[in-house]
Order: structure tokens, then C-alpha cells, then sequence
């Protein structure tokens, strides 16, 4: 089995990063520094969303089905710092050379990853090959690798199902509980900063585990839907998530799995 790694990030705003470009006092606190930077965001395009490179990430939380079965974890604050986090995540692709899942990872997840590598020195050459690599199948990058928006190897399914058309696209809850699945549970994206202003760290890494699974179980159905499993393949990838995430016996995963089995198809 090739292994599959379901990857998905929350970020905040990265102070340091906004302290030296807007060149701003050192007096000035961390949140003040924050709702300034979004403020003059706002009055650009009408949204606080930050550009991509001036957000820092929190936290990475990966799903994998490999031969050893499937399992979730995630690589967060304060555990290990920002640099440590991404070169372990590209760490794991180096050594698996997994397919890589995401929902709008192209889009998000990985123009973060790469901005922020490049500032912390990140070395990621497996993910990066494009067959030019020292690798013994470095010649079928050329074909199929992580960095082409048509390749498999990363597959942006928001991307892929949206046929590559923004207007296209479907949010992960919405499709997720149209589908029957838990959706996101207790937190959005637009919460992250201030749980993560609370000291709600743990809140946050747990609603990106919740955010994975999701992907992977809107994968398995897309997965059915194009003839790699048959009925009885999907009914026992499902059966092993469930067994899975029963067995962390963690608060998230209690509540995750009640949703689930509440709600209908």
C-alpha cells in the first residue's frame, strides 16, 4: 500500500514578521500588533485575512492509512517551535513519499509551508524533486510530483472536485455534513487567533485533527465514487477510523464520533 498523509495547518498572524515590516514599537502588544496589521488589510480589500507569507503556523495535524493502519497526530506549539514543526512534517515525506491529501492545501497549507521554510532553512528535497533528483525513481517526478496542481501525488481535493474553478468551490463543513460526516466541531478558522491569544492551544491543535479526518473520509467517499474501493473496501476503511479514533479515547474524538453516528446520510 502507498502510503496517504491527510495534512491541514491553523495559523496566526505572524507578529515578528508584521513588527519589522510595518516597522511598529516594540510597546506595542502582541494583539495590538495583530488587529493594526488586519485593520490596514481591511481598509485594502475589505477582508483581515492576512497575505500568506505573514502567517506563522501553529499547528500541522496529519492522518495517515499506511499498511500499519491509520492514525492522527499533530506537530504544534509549544512542543516545538515553528521551524521544527515544518521540517518534521517534510521529514515524514522524505521518508514515506506519501500521496499527499489536503483541502485547499494548494491553495493555503503548502504557499504557507514553503514562505515559512524558507524563512526557518527547511531542507525538503523529496518534496521538491520534479526529476531532477538523485532518487532512484526521481525520473517518474517528472511526471507525477507534489508541486503540479494536475498531479496526483498531492491531491487538493477542493481543487480537483471544484473541476479547478474558485467559484466552484464547496467548504469542507458544509460538504462534510451534507455527506453525513461530523463536520467541524466547537471552532472555525476565524477563531484560531483569539484561542490561541486565550492560551487555547489545545483547542486549536484538536480542531485541525477534526479537519483531517474530515478530508480523509470525504476522500474515501471520493475514492467509492471512482471505482478504487467497491462498497465493502469503503465500509472497512470507515470501520477502521472509527475503531481508530475510539481507541485515542480523547474528548474530541468521543465528541467526533457521537456526531457521526448522529447524524444521517
Amino acid at each position: 500500500m502507498i502510503p496517504t498523509l491527510v495534512f491541514d495547518i491553523e495559523t496566526i498572524p505572524d507578529i515578528a514578521g508584521l513588527r519589522l515590516l510595518h516597522e511598529l514599537p516594540a510597546t506595542l502588544a502582541d494583539s495590538e500588533v495583530a488587529e493594526l496589521a488586519m485593520q490596514r488589510q481591511r481598509a485594502k480589500n475589505g477582508s483581515d485575512f492576512l497575505p500568506l507569507h505573514l502567517q506563522r503556523i501553529a499547528v500541522i495535524s496529519c492522518a495517515l492509512r499506511s499498511d500499519e493502519g491509520f492514525r492522527v497526530w499533530s506537530l504544534a506549539e509549544p512542543k516545538s517551535n515553528e521551524g521544527e514543526i515544518i521540517q518534521r512534517f517534510f521529514d515524514g515525506v522524505e521518508k514515506f513519499t506519501p500521496q499527499l491529501v489536503s483541502w485547499n492545501g494548494g491553495g493555503f497549507d503548502l504557499p504557507v509551508l514553503h514562505y515559512r521554510g524558507l524563512m526557518h532553512n527547511v531542507t525538503a528535497p523529496r518534496y521538491w524533486d520534479m526529476g531532477e533528483g538523485d532518487y532512484r525513481d526521481s525520473r517518474d517526478f517528472k511526471w507525477n510530483n507534489y508541486i503540479s496542481r494536475y498531479h496526483a501525488r498531492h491531491l487538493d481535493l477542493m481543487d480537483l472536485l471544484a473541476m479547478y474553478q474558485a467559484r466552484a468551490n464547496a467548504p469542507l463543513d458544509q460538504l462534510a455534513r451534507l455527506m453525513g460526516l461530523p463536520g467541524k466541531l466547537g471552532m472555525d478558522g476565524s477563531a484560531v487567533w483569539s484561542a490561541w491569544c486565550d492560551g487555547r492551544i489545545d483547542e486549536i491543535r484538536d480542531y485541525c485533527e477534526t479537519d483531517v479526518v474530515n478530508t480523509w473520509l470525504v476522500f474515501l467517499r471520493f475514492q467509492l465514487m471512482r471505482g478504487v474501493f467497491t462498497a465493502a473496501e469503503h465500509e472497512s476503511e470507515i470501520a477502521l477510523v472509527k475503531t481508530s479514533l475510539a481507541a485515542i479515547d480523547a474528548p474530541h474524538w468521543r465528541e467526533f464520533l457521537a456526531a457521526w453516528v448522529g447524524s444521517s446520510p
